[in-house]
């Protein structure tokens, strides 16, 4: 029997390569003769490095950028055989990165992902990977765009600094400095929203809030984004804004979209850069998992993704969460069955603190019954 182990993380208590060891201990006690392959997921969003980390033979690159709120930190990307360079924005300016006391559009910049591109194509990258999920910024990649080397100037012609709030004030913008090594490198980005830029959909108003903006920030940065996003258009002669996606990480994704970069969905770009669907062909069961699901799993998240393939190859699929909701019905659409790991009412620090121990349990009684 060969089992493929293709979960998520279970957020706030087992990252996905954890998860897909746990499930292969289980797997093992039950079934001693089973081939097992460990292919953690990810969607693009935290997480991502770990899971290719654990899938492939990529290498960690170590640089030294500025963080969300524009400290000297350390980081990394990764840089696999094919000479791709991977970038995760959370693990550089993620949310979690940013106290909560100091969460603020004003204070949180994009800077050092520009940081981590101008890295990955001095040190020869061909192509680059990166995923958005886990923004801590809602500057429009203006932060992003200025690393690469793009000047933002105020209505006096003073250059602006790489800050959040820098978008409420630019006028003008000089694309003519942008690093040139960006030529000829193809740039994927992992994106599972449809948001545009600005509107009642967009960057701000749906997302700014979980990242510090008041009410009256909104309503200034929703604005100030649709004049930033005219002067980028205006730069590069491409009409983005209502692209959709283009409201991602506070409106990174925009700024990506400008330098020539194609947005695609997470879970289906690391499924490809783990070589997921090839080793699904010839397998007799896959697991996958995540900390929680509903009908929204169908749609961009990994196990939705796993599933995708595992139909193709109608190859059974079971998805092991740590809890279940909305209708079920929709869900095993496309998985053969679910499971929550939660065995009775419980408070939900146990669940957290006793998530390893829950999965391996659960996951045995999936084997047994297999």
């Amino acid at each position: 029997m060969k089992v493929v182990i293709a979960p998520d993380s279970f957020k706030g208590s087992i990252s996905a390569e954890r998860a897909a060891a746990v499930i292969s201990r289980s797997v093992k006690a039950i079934h001693p003769n089973a081939k097992v392959v460990l292919k953690p997921m990810a969607d693009g969003g935290e997480g991502t490095l770990d899971a290719l980390l654990a899938a492939t033979d990529g290498e960690k690159v170590p640089f030294i950028c500025r963080g969300p709120l524009g400290e000297t930190r350390e980081s990394f990307y990764l840089k696999l055989r094919d000479g791709t360079a991977v970038i995760e924005g959370a693990e550089i300016s993620g949310l979690p990165l940013v106290p909560e006391a100091m969460r603020n559009p004003d204070n949180t910049t994009s800077y050092g992902i520009g940081e981590a591109i101008s890295h990955a194509v001095g040190n020869g990258a061909t192509s680059i990977l990166i995923g958005l999920g886990g923004s801590s910024s809602n500057d429009g990649g203006l932060g992003m765009l200025q690393a690469l080397g793009v000047k933002a100037f105020d209505e006096a012609g003073i250059e602006l600094p790489a800050a959040g709030s820098s978008l409420l004030h630019v006028s003008s913008l000089d694309f003519s400095k942008i690093n040139p090594g960006l030529k000829g490198v193809k740039i994927r980005v992992a994106c599972d929203v449809d948001n545009p830029l600005t509107g009642q959909r967009g960057a701000t108003a749906v997302y700014g809030p979980q990242k510090g903006a008041t009410p009256e920030q909104i309503l200034r940065y929703d604005e100030a984004m649709n004049r930033y996003g005219n002067l980028v258009e205006a730069s590069t002669g491409s009409k983005l804004m209502v692209t959709p996606g283009a409201g991602a990480a506070g409106g990174l994704g925009f700024a990506l979209l400008s330098i020539g970069a194609s947005l695609v969905s997470g879970a289906e770009l690391i499924a490809d850069a783990i070589g997921l669907e090839n080793v699904i062909a010839g397998a007799d069961l896959v697991i996958t998992g995540e900390g929680q699901s509903d009908e929204q799993t169908l749609y961009g998240k990994a196990p939705g993704q796993v599933a995708n393939i595992a139909s193709t190859h109608r190859v059974p699929v079971v998805l092991i969460s740590g809890s279940l909701a909305g209708d079920l019905t929709k869900l095993n659409e496309q998985f053969t069955a679910c499971f929550s790991i939660i065995p009775g009412v419980m408070p939900l620090e146990e669940c957290m603190r006793r998530a390893e121990e829950l999965l391996y349990d659960t996951a045995s009684q999936v084997m047994r019954l297999v």
